[in-house]
């Protein structure tokens, strides 16, 4: 089994979480009603005003629940990758003793054991393993192997980093959509005012509508950035964790020479 076949698949996992907002804020509509909550956290109005361009339910909130939502799918899904990343760790691909020492003929059984478990994206310590029992059975030289090893490290980390661009967009994106919805907001509310007889309450209830998409967008996007830091670290963190092994386990433990070292 391949480490791809291993993972959710995208597409499902989000579809799953869109469905699930839509599920969420049916089921905040039926129980907030006319409250003050429903018009804070779903843009729920009993009476739109004229001119205002969002209609329950397409409001900036649901908007913004829709790209949270989007936003969590993506952040399970790293979220797996990083576990499943950690598991290859605990399953002893190389020997975890404190004698073993290896030579090139010990070398085919482990790239076997490696052998199509990464997938280029995925894998990231049997994809090592393999890369660097290449090298060394190609050039029989371990600082050319480490320096392999320092290099490919060096580009899954980089890889890491580009797989959370996505998510940095819906991070930017969230607070920007609550700015609009309240530029937007304001806007309407103030070309309702009458000069002539200005009436104050009105048009500060409706600035403090205005307000509520900011609000519940900076909410959102702060947990967004939580948990994005979160589940960054702990995939960073297996690609640290697979070059120590690879260079604690199977670096250190190689032997260029034609005969078994000597005995101490």
């Amino acid at each position: 089994m391949t480490v791809a076949a291993a993972l959710p698949n995208r597409a499902l996992v989000l579809g799953i979480a869109l469905v699930g907002v839509l599920a969420f804020i049916a089921l905040l509509t039926a129980a907030l009603g006319g409250s003050h909550a429903a018009i804070i956290l779903l843009g729920y109005r009993d009476a739109t005003p004229a001119g205002y361009p969002f209609v329950y339910p397409f409001t900036i909130q649901n908007l913004l629940h829709l790209f949270l939502a989007a936003g969590l799918g993506e952040l399970y899904l790293r979220g797996q990758a990083a576990r499943r990343e950690q598991v290859f760790l605990r399953e002893g691909l190389l020997p975890e003793d404190n004698e073993t020492v290896l030579q090139s003929r010990d070398l085919p059984a482990i790239r076997r054991r490696v052998a199509g478990r990464s997938d280029g994206e995925h894998g990231f310590l049997p994809g090592l393993v393999e890369l660097c029992v290449l090298q060394f059975q190609a050039s029989r030289s371990v600082d050319q192997t480490v320096s392999v090893l320092t290099s490919a490290l060096e580009l899954l980390s980089e890889r890491v980093e580009l797989r959370y661009s996505l998510l940095r967009y819906i991070v930017w994106v969230i607070p920007t959509i609550g700015f609009i919805g309240t530029v937007v907001g304001i806007s309407l509310s103030l070309t309702q005012l009458d000069a002539s007889h200005p009436d104050l309450n009105r048009v500060t209830a409706a600035l403090g509508m205005a307000f509520y998409t900011t609000l519940v967008a900076l909410v959102e996007s702060a947990l967004l950035v939580l948990l994005l830091h979160l589940v960054q670290t702990r995939e960073e963190r297996a690609v640290n964790d697979a070059g120590r092994y690879v260079l604690t386990n199977l670096i250190n433990r190689l032997y260029a020479g034609g005969d078994s070292p000597a005995e101490g």
